[in-house]
């Protein structure tokens, strides 16, 4: 009778827990009682002042200008994986072989598409609301009268110089976004808000003056009664069930790797790059364009197009070396003001060289992503701050301080007199650290300041482990987490790849994750939050708003779960 009575107790006490992923592309919001989170695009388009300034985020990230330098590099790197896909086998131990792409173009410039009755729509312009949200946002006239924002772009706030660009404005944006899910679709009154608790779920390389903003918006503008953060990549391993993994984590526009270990991450192995599956869609839009594409119209700059290209990566796309030649395809186009139309297509190798540019990065040239240094915690999180009094600034300042007048003192005395041996430094300086961080950074750059691909960043993340032990470990148990490469085969890919490069001290048998107790690698950090958000031992992670309006950063400090 206890048992369930406790259940039912441990149920109401879930339902009114929500949490929050919020992403590139998607916001995964529900409550912790919930088998999958509500999903919708995480966008909102408002409506121009007349005379204002224009500000479109695209769903896609641009395209650099296709130069003839860029073209030749784009070449080479598709050259460089046809060669190594064409010195693979099969699965029975044949050779691969592959349909020429001329023959695959010769088809589709003949591919005529095929227009379907009772299929025109309008753009939802006319409705007069101020502020669309959601998947609404792509059914409005790409020419018309509202601006669109992506609150969040490459795992962090879409900071910029344009119009909605302000830290308020993104913030404002974010509060619109998840009241909208609140309200409308979780259906919790306004009044009730303060009944409920949220988990957020942050990236694992967070920025602190951010993580404030993020606090205050969720206890005092959206009125929860209390919340916690917690990384992402910690949260992937309790929804996978795992005490220990190297988490591979590939985002709509990031992709993350760290090592975590009994619900800690550990900050020397943080590493995060500036791409991820919408690179990877754009990568997979110039090779069909290569191949004579017979949607011509396709604008991967139009809303609608964009989620078409992505949808066709996610469906054509995989890394099955027993798939070889080329394949017929089909797909519909249903644009508004226009008839809706099938087109039938073939694809080849290109359903398997646009994944594979995760690893061979040359490819991402296409929207510059591997031109750009990766992050770690240090370089990210070390900004001084006035309400976190001890924070890294402070510290040094203080430990330098103290080191000056304790040396002076020595010297008055007399005690460093007659030594010349170096003092040791009384206290650790921070710089030292930063300075340590930033070399670091360096081994994520080829000579020519290319990004490495995935399995080498897998490499040295873990090999930013203090201990052979804990190398040893992550080496044993990685886990792919991520809307950005659920491609069938990548994780067989990313296996081979790391058994050629890791140690041979640390070759033992790898085990591979990619979709942990059957679930969608998508919502697996989702997962992960509401898991943990109903263990009792988190009970005094809660941060209520007092708390908060009290001491600010300081209590986060206290708090959180994760090393500040």
């Amino acid at each position: 009778m206890s048992t369930v009575k406790d259940q039912s107790e441990h149920q109401n006490h879930a339902q009114n827990i929500i949490v929050i992923h919020p992403g590139s592309h998607y916001l995964r919001i529900g409550r912790a009682s919930d088998v999958n989170p509500v999903r919708i695009l995480h966008a909102i388009a408002r409506r121009r002042k007349p005379g204002g300034e224009t500000h479109r985020d695209g769903v896609l990230p641009p395209v650099v200008e296709k130069t003839k330098e860029l073209l030749q590099e784009l070449e080479d790197g598709r050259l460089q994986i046809t060669h190594t896909l064409q010195s693979c086998v099969q699965s029975n131990g044949q050779r691969r072989y592959a349909t020429p792409p001329q023959q695959i173009a010769a088809f589709n410039r003949r591919s005529q598409p095929e227009v379907l009755p009772d299929g025109q729509t309008d753009w939802c312009d006319k409705d007069g609301r101020d502020v669309v949200i959601g998947e609404d946002v792509l059914q409005l006239n790409p020419n018309g009268e509202y601006n669109v924002h992506f609150p969040i772009r490459r795992g962090e706030l879409n900071l910029h110089a344009g119009v909605g660009g302000s830290l308020f404005a993104v913030m404002s944006d974010l509060q619109s976004i998840w009241e909208h899910v609140l309200h409308t679709r979780l259906e919790i009154k306004p009044s009730d808000m303060k009944h409920y608790r949220a988990v957020l779920v942050i990236p694992d390389i967070y920025n602190r003056a951010h993580l404030r903003e993020y606090v205050t918006l969720l206890l005092n503008q959206i009125g929860f009664g209390c919340c916690f953060l917690v990384q992402d990549h910690v949260a992937a391993t309790f929804g996978a069930g795992l005490g220990y993994a190297c988490v591979v984590d590939v985002g709509d526009g990031k992709t993350s790797v760290s090592c975590v270990e009994d619900g800690i991450s550990h900050p020397n192995t943080r590493v995060r790059f500036d791409y991820g599956g919408a690179d990877v869609t754009q990568v997979f839009y110039w090779l069909l364009q290569k191949c004579a594409f017979p949607y011509r119209e396709c604008n991967e700059q139009m809303p609608l197009d964009g989620v078409l290209l992505r949808r066709l990566k996610e469906d054509f796309g995989h890394v099955n070396l027993d798939v070889c030649g080329s394949v017929e395809k089909s797909f519909t186009v249903q644009h508004p003001t226009t008839p809706k139309r099938h087109y039938t297509l073939q694809v080849g190798d290109e359903a398997m060289v646009a994944p594979l540019s995760i690893f061979y990065t040359e490819l991402l040239a296409i929207t510059g992503a591997n031109r750009t240094a990766p992050k770690t915690q240090n370089r990210c999180s070390s900004q001084p701050h006035p309400e976190d009094c001890f924070d890294a600034e402070y510290i040094r300042e203080t430990g330098r301080r103290n080191k000056d007048n304790l040396e002076q003192s020595a010297i008055d005395s007399g005690a460093l007199a007659n030594t010349d041996a170096p003092d040791e430094d009384l206290v650790v300086d921070g710089l030292e650290q930063e300075r340590e961080a930033k070399s670091n950074d360096r081994d994520y750059l080829l000579p020519g300041g290319q990004l490495v691909g995935l399995d080498q960043a897998v490499i040295q993340s873990i090999e930013r482990c203090p201990t052979d032990e804990l190398k040893r470990k992550m080496y044993s148990c990685i886990l792919i987490v991520g809307g950005g490469i659920k491609f069938a085969g990548i994780a067989s890919w990313l296996q081979s790849q790391l058994a050629r490069k890791i140690p041979a001290a640390y070759r033992s048998e790898q085990s591979i994750v990619s979709s942990p107790k059957d679930m969608d690698p998508e919502i697996t950090s989702w997962k992960g939050a509401a898991v943990m958000s109903c263990l009792e031992s988190v009970v005094e992670l809660w941060l209520t708003e007092p708390e908060w309006t009290r001491y600010g950063l300081r209590i986060l400090r206290e708090k959180a779960v994760f090393m500040w």
